[in-house]
């Protein structure tokens, strides 16, 4: 097969953070997997997994900024983040 062309639509194209999201991940465009990188990285800097279920993501005052709740499963997560990104 000839070169197959670069991806930068979908996952990889860069977006931009809301200035809730960009409290944790920076003010800077990115592709959505490196958003979701990074908020992975604060979520576990800050031991933000409740303990008795990993699954569920305990929002701090930056995060409920950006969930709009207190916690959410890992699987809302990327839901409430999507809102807070523009292509």
């Amino acid at each position: 097969m000839a070169n197959a062309p670069t991806k930068t639509g979908g996952i990889h194209a860069p977006v931009q953070p809301s200035a809730e999201l960009g409290a944790i991940v920076g003010n800077d465009r990115l592709p959505r997997s490196e958003v979701i990188s990074k908020v992975w990285a604060y979520i576990k800097k800050h031991n933000l997994q409740n303990p008795a279920n990993k699954r569920e993501i305990l929002a701090d005052a930056h995060l409920e900024k950006v969930f709009g709740k207190k916690s959410v499963t890992m699987f809302e997560m990327n839901k409430h983040i999507a809102a807070h990104l523009k292509a």
